[in-house]
């Protein structure tokens, strides 16, 4: 598990107000992206906040390119209704998603980015970072400092530049398993 880099300010930074932008997305007008906004329009891509328009069978398709199981569209409809915060690209020209993260936890103090994904024809030319920073960001603007992820040894490197240490207190992720439960 990779926890976002936790560094204490002081005094406490006041709120900013979001500004609204194209298709329901808040961006802060004090954030600074690696990738503008304008830029990301410019070469044919809209950011979506919503899952308002996103087609579960063109997501799906994405999981699966990068390797993800293919998933019941219903049950990404539930996990995506139980979601706190997500962030999708579309590009204009095919109106698909090619982009996507979204983050779930208690709204006040932790976060845990799940299903971040870029479509391999669309890698390397900066959507993950774009939708990285941004839902990185709308999660700090909401006071939530606890951000974790669960990422593939093979892309740790993609995380790091981004904020994103191994956990500094040297706490490792556990997960259930049935397996266990079952030795005795």
């Amino acid at each position: 598990m990779l926890l976002h880099n936790r560094i204490p300010i002081t005094p406490p930074l006041p709120l900013r107000k979001p500004i609204h932008h194209h298709r329901n997305a808040a961006v802060s007008a004090t954030a600074s992206f690696s990738v503008s906004d304008e830029s990301l329009s410019s070469r044919g891509f809209t950011f979506h906040r919503t899952i308002d328009n996103l087609n579960l069978d063109h997501l799906n398709s994405v999981f699966a390119a990068v390797g993800f199981p293919r998933r019941d569209p219903e049950k990404i409809r539930v996990a995506l209704e139980h979601t706190d915060a997500l962030l999708w690209i579309e590009y204009e020209k095919t109106r698909k998603p090619v982009a996507f993260a979204r983050a779930t936890g208690d709204g006040v103090f932790n976060a845990i980015i799940w299903d971040v994904v870029v479509d391999p024809t669309f890698q390397g030319i900066g959507l993950g970072k774009a939708v990285m920073e941004r839902l990185v960001t709308e999660l700090l603007e909401k006071g939530i400092n606890n951000i974790a992820l669960y990422s593939e040894p093979r892309v740790l490197g993609f995380y790091r530049p981004l904020g994103f240490v191994a956990d500094p207190d040297g706490i490792r992720g556990m997960v259930y398993s049935r397996k266990q439960k079952n030795k005795k």
